[in-house]
């Protein structure tokens, strides 16, 4: 949706050459840092890897309007170069940031430093895009938990000079079970707000109405999809995708810079709500970017001469109600000629913990009649009990069709957490007929079982084994690290009931156990096994080691008197 300017630069004194001045100014004082000159680019039809939410003009708001002003032309803080005595217009009132507010831009940076440091999200951005979306929760009326006082609600998306964009929440966050209305300080769509909330405040709840939840939210929507915001294509990208329009991405860059230049905190409540919206009736011009040049051309154009001349010089009356051309229907974009989604030839999706999926998830856009759709963006999040992601680390992924008709998701990453999980479709901005997908991880798994030592086993009654059992689990040839582990004195080769005599671990209490379970291999798939001890009972026995996967090594142990045979015979309890 095309941004305004505020009345503040076209109302009162300022005559159009002032407010190109003041354009020009702010230009020139509030240019990005960002170095370099390319613009983000949404990923291409047919990419495998993620695309920008704004490929095809959708973004976490649907376009919702938003507030205009822009920030003052002087910095925040006084300049170094400023003459003695001059004075210094602060902008303290537009610098201030509501208490709660900033904290929970501060925080959700802290988070994402630490969970995704390659995007390098300054706060600054999030207090930019709140300031336009919300005027910084409406000037900080927030709770002691940043809960806002009252919903903040866009318009309803129903297509009346927005998107639209019918009831996907059925009305549990906006409200609204006909249509979707953009929510919260961030002023995500539920449709959004369900796969990108987050809990900021760790009581246990994704609420778009809190700010440390959008703020969060908002850092990892801004982070998705490998964006680094110390770059200007990545910087630039992710404020697109959160609103798809040039004149929001200048706006959004105006405030981050002067945030950046010097703010403060201010109580809650008494920060200064924007006066301005991008739906308000203001006459709709371009917002400046902070390195586009001032306009000198500010004579309106010359209209053109609508009589039309006679060959002889003169001219005709024009009919004063000419005949109105007809207006051509409305063409059906893409995501609205999808019928449903497809299988597109999805083999099994199986994988061990902590491994990636070998296969990939391929879906087709069809039309009604089964003809492919190119360029339609389907979604793909992951649901149920699982710790699995996609590559990257994120539960859910944008991806549009290429040629014929087909997006494959990103590579599926298995976590530890074992058992089935799904992956459901969607057609951004359109409901369809989705198709869904299960997918199994395993539980982690060794072929192969292998004592590292060779030293012989042996012990006296009543005494400790002077060496422990150590093994080493591989896995088709590669050590399994972090696999579970069985191990039990067994009777005889051939039968691997638990002995009752013999030699014994012991658990906690010094009570003798013969079985251990709750083993686990080591990251380079090393086992070494508590001390053993020796009862009472001579003879050789046998100590069995199993995995899951097949993994099976039997170790002999022997037991006898300090003054018996270098070979003492076997115990019945260890005969075959």
């Amino acid at each position: 949706m095309a941004a305004h300017f505020g009345r503040r630069l076209s109302k009162g004194a300022a005559t159009t050459a002032v407010a190109a001045v003041a354009v020009a100014a702010l230009s020139a004082s509030q240019a990005p840092g960002a170095a370099g000159d390319e613009h983000g680019r949404p990923a291409s039809a047919g990419s495998s890897s993620p695309a920008p939410d704004a490929a095809l003009g959708g973004d976490a708001t649907g376009n919702s309007p938003y507030y205009t002003d822009l920030p003052p032309l002087k910095s925040p803080n006084p300049s170094p170069s400023s003459t003695a005595g001059e004075p210094v217009v602060r902008g303290e009132a537009e610098a201030g940031i509501p208490a709660t507010v900033l904290d929970a831009y501060k925080k959700a940076e802290a988070e994402l430093r630490s969970s995704k440091p390659g995007c390098n999200l300054p706060w600054q951005l999030l207090a930019a895009i709140g300031k336009v979306e919300s005027g910084q929760a409406r000037g900080g009326r927030v709770d002691a938990d940043g809960t806002t006082i009252g919903r903040i609600l866009g318009p309803q998306l129903d297509g009346n000079g927005f998107a639209l964009i019918k009831d996907t929440d059925h009305g549990e966050y906006d409200g609204n079970s006909q249509y979707d209305q953009a929510i919260g300080p961030m002023q995500f769509i539920p449709s959004t707000w369900a796969w990108a909330g987050r809990d900021g405040n760790d009581d246990g709840k994704a609420d778009p109405n809190n700010v440390y939840d959008a703020a969060l939210a908002a850092g990892h929507y801004l982070c998705r999809n490998d964006w680094d915001m110390s770059t200007q294509a990545g910087l630039h990208s992710a404020i697109l995708s959160y609103n798809n329009s040039q004149d929001y991405l200048n706006l959004v860059l105006n405030w981050l810079q002067y945030y950046r230049k010097g703010t403060h905190s201010v109580p809650d409540g008494t920060g200064r709500v924007p006066g301005h919206r991008s739906d308000d009736g203001t006459p709709r011009t371009h917002t400046p970017a902070p390195s586009d040049p001032p306009r000198t051309d500010t004579k309106p154009d010359p209209k053109p001469d609508t009589k039309p001349h006679q060959p002889g010089g003169g001219s005709q009356t024009p009919d004063p109600q000419p005949p109105k051309p007809p207006v051509p229907p409305k063409q059906p974009t893409p995501s609205e000629t999808v019928d449903h989604l497809e299988d597109a030839g999805t083999a099994k999706l199986t994988a061990m913990a902590g491994d990636a999926f070998d296969q990939r998830i391929s879906t087709r856009a069809e039309t009604k009649a089964g003809m492919a759709v190119a360029k339609v963006r389907v979604r793909f999040t992951i649901t149920g009990d699982t710790d699995a992601t996609f590559a990257g680390g994120e539960n859910v992924a944008t991806v549009v069709t290429d040629a014929k008709g087909v997006a494959v998701a990103p590579a599926l990453q298995a976590g530890e957490k074992t058992g089935d999980f799904k992956i459901t479709t969607a057609v951004v901005g359109h409901q369809v007929t989705n198709v869904g997908y299960t997918a199994t991880v395993t539980e982690r798994a060794a072929d192969t079982l292998t004592r590292t030592g060779d030293t012989a086993l042996t012990c006296t009654p009543g005494a400790e084994f002077a060496e422990k059992v150590q093994v080493q689990a591989t896995y088709k040839g590669a050590a399994a690290g972090r696999v579970a582990a069985t191990a039990t004195l067994i009777k005889a080769a051939d039968d691997a009931t638990e002995n009752d005599k013999g030699p014994y671990f012991k658990d906690a209490d010094g009570k003798a156990v013969r079985t251990l379970t709750g083993l686990k291999t080591d990251a380079k798939g090393l086992l070494t096994l508590p001390a053993l001890y020796a009862d009472d009972t001579t003879g050789t026995f046998l100590l069995q080691l199993t995995t899951p996967g097949g993994g099976t090594v039997t170790v002999e142990l022997k037991v006898a008197a300090a003054d018996a045979s270098a070979s003492p015979s076997p115990s019945p309890s260890a005969t075959s």
